[in-house]
């Protein structure tokens, strides 16, 4: 083959491996607990991609959906299969580092949700818990047409001892008075306010 040929054909080739590398690259969806690294752990934001690290914890379906505004997460469930046990449905786990700064001081969590197209809620709700330590009991927000913030803040309690890991979760999920209902998440964040009680 002469070299006319040969070198515009290997570029081709070049440029087609580098497209689908990035293809598979932009396929793969992250995964496990969130975390704040890398940020000053005052504000914490998971939206996109990262709302995938939300687990299912039960009977629940779950998954990144594209819309205009970008990729969100949609929650759908139905009737009478969750308990009221927050670990048992939707929730995000967290990531050592940021139960160990969380501790002892009041959070403020933020969530940017609407009733999805389908089985669109009327009502989502949402509980903070660090296991055995206590939780924030579930809070209940009515849902608007359209994207909007809702918030709750909670007083982290201190673990019994400020060495060992915890288990902090934020559980989410749509109110399911009958049949199905869904909400979409566009972001979830974490803002740390005062602290109540001395660094551990």
């Amino acid at each position: 083959m002469s070299d006319r040929f040969f070198f515009p054909l290997a570029l081709l080739i070049g440029v087609l491996m580098a497209v689908f590398s990035i293809r598979i690259g932009t396929g793969s969806l992250p995964s496990g607990t969130v975390s704040g690294a890398g940020t000053d752990y005052v504000t914490i934001q998971v939206a996109g991609n990262e709302l995938n690290r939300m687990e299912a914890g039960g009977e629940v379906g779950l998954g990144i959906v594209d819309r205009p505004e970008g990729p969100v997460l949609r929650i759908e469930t139905a009737a009478d299969v969750l308990s009221d046990d927050p670990l048992r449905g939707p929730h995000f786990v967290l990531d050592s580092d940021m139960e160990n700064v969380f501790q002892g001081s009041t959070i403020r969590i933020t969530m940017r949700v609407k009733p999805s197209e389908r089985y669109g809620a009327m009502k989502f709700m949402a509980n903070y818990s660090t296991g055995k330590v206590g939780e924030s009991g579930w809070q209940e927000f009515d849902l608007m047409p359209d994207y909007k913030d809702y918030s709750f803040e909670y007083d982290v309690p201190l673990r019994p001892d400020p060495n060992e890991n915890g288990y902090d979760y934020l559980a989410i999920r749509p109110v399911t008075p009958e049949k199905t209902r869904a909400i979409e998440i566009a972001s979830v964040t974490f803002t740390r306010l005062d602290r109540w009680a001395p660094q551990p």
